[in-house]
C-alpha cells in the first residue's frame, strides 16, 4: 500500500539551510521538478528577501558544490544547485532507498519535507537510512495515498494560503481597495514585497489548478 509522510527538521542538517545565514528571514521552496538522481541539479525557489543585486558567493556548505540565483521572477529568486553527495543528508537517503520526495519547504527554524513511499518497508528503510547516519529527521505526519483533499487541490504554500486569506479578509481584493498591500503585510508581519510576492505567486497557482485543468 502506497503511504505518504511529512518529516520535520530544526537543525539545520538539510544543505540549503546554509542560505538562512545570509537571509534569515527567507523562506525555500522546492520547484515542482524534484531530481532525485545524482547527475541532476535541483532548483529552489528563495522567497522573502530584497533580491535585487542578489548574490549566493558568501553562501558555503560542505554538502553544496555550487549554488547561483538562475533568474528572479516576482519578487523570488530561482536557484540552480550542484550537490556535493558525499556529505550525508535527506538526498543522500533518497537516492540510496525507495521514497520519492514530493515537497520540501523551508525556513530558518524548520524544514519540512513530504515523502511518498510504495510500502510501510520502503518507508522504514528510509528511516532506518537516515538514524544509521545521524540525518535528523522527525516523522509528523503519516497517511495512506489518497485523493488530495478540499484546499489542498489547490497547491499553495502555507504562506500564500495566509496571505491571500489575510487579503481577503482585510478587503485588498475589493474594488476599490479597502487594504493596502501595507496593510496586509503589518497583519502578517512582513515586507509588503514579500506580501507581493506570495499574493502573485498564490493567485498564478489558484489559475493553474483550476481554470487551466478545465481546459
Amino acid at each position: 500500500m502506497a503511504i505518504e509522510a511529512t518529516f520535520t527538521a530544526t537543525d539545520g542538517e538539510f544543505p540549503l539551510a546554509a542560505v538562512f545565514s545570509e537571509f534569515p528571514a527567507a523562506e525555500i521552496e522546492l520547484d515542482r521538478v524534484v531530481p532525485t538522481d545524482e547527475f541532476l541539479i535541483p532548483y529552489f525557489w528563495v522567497r522573502d528577501i530584497e533580491i535585487e543585486n542578489i548574490s549566493m558567493e558568501n553562501v558555503a556548505h560542505p554538502g553544496i558544490h555550487d549554488i547561483r540565483v538562475v533568474d528572479t521572477v516576482d519578487g523570488a529568486a530561482f536557484l540552480r544547485i550542484d550537490w556535493d553527495l558525499a556529505y550525508e543528508s535527506v538526498l543522500t537517503a533518497i537516492i540510496e532507498t525507495n521514497v520519492t520526495l514530493i515537497s520540501a519547504l523551508g525556513s530558518q527554524t524548520q524544514w519540512s519535507f513530504e515523502f511518498r513511499a510504495e510500502s510501510q518497508q520502503d518507508l522504514a528503510d528510509f528511516q532506518s537510512y537516515c538514524r544509521d547516519h545521524d540525518i535528523p529527521l522527525e516523522l509528523t505526519k503519516l497517511h495512506a495515498l489518497s485523493p488530495l483533499a478540499s484546499g489542498q487541490e489547490y497547491d499553495l504554500t502555507d504562506a500564500q494560503r495566509e496571505a491571500m486569506t489575510v487579503a481577503y479578509t482585510l478587503g485588498y481584493f475589493e474594488s476599490p481597495r479597502e487594504a493596502t498591500r501595507q496593510d496586509v503585510a503589518n497583519e502578517l508581519g512582513i515586507s509588503p514585497q514579500a506580501v507581493g510576492s506570495r499574493l502573485q505567486r498564490g493567485t498564478r497557482r489558484l489559475i493553474a489548478s483550476t481554470l487551466m485543468r478545465l481546459k
